[in-house]
């Protein structure tokens, strides 16, 4: 095996030019992007399970006697029915933003699949894109 001199080395390397720094910025930026939503979306995923147990709870509750509905960081007394729409209203607003988080890492992904060809089109293997 013999040592290679630095010019060789070199040579066999592609420059990088503005808009390749500018593409490989913007894949880190989304990745870093879709990293966020994912643990938003992990959030979201537990408060849904937490709002389907309260439902499931909400079922089996007396409808004569009020309930403690959490909202923000405090639980007021409210009568059953106005609890069961409230928690109607959270879900959705849950499922809907469950909907725009995952639209958005759609969004990304796919723009992160176009800058991977583009890339390891001109840098083949002397570039890792991979996570």
């Amino acid at each position: 095996m013999r040592m290679l001199e630095q010019e060789e080395e070199n040579d066999d390397a592609a420059e990088v030019t503005w808009e390749d720094q500018q593409r490989i910025n913007t894949f880190s930026k989304l990745n870093t992007r879709i990293r966020g939503i994912e643990e938003n979306l992990e959030e979201l995923k537990q408060e849904k399970e937490a709002l389907d147990d309260l439902s499931t709870e909400l079922e089996l509750a007396d409808e004569d006697e009020p309930v403690l509905y959490k909202v923000g960081e405090v639980f007021l007394h409210m009568p059953l029915p106005r609890a069961l729409k409230r928690l109607e209203h959270d879900q959705s607003d849950v499922d809907a933003r469950v909907a725009k988080l995952s639209a958005q890492s759609d969004d990304c992904e796919r723009q992160m699949k176009e800058l991977k060809v583009q890339l390891y089109a001109k840098f083949g293997s002397a570039i890792n894109l991979d996570e």
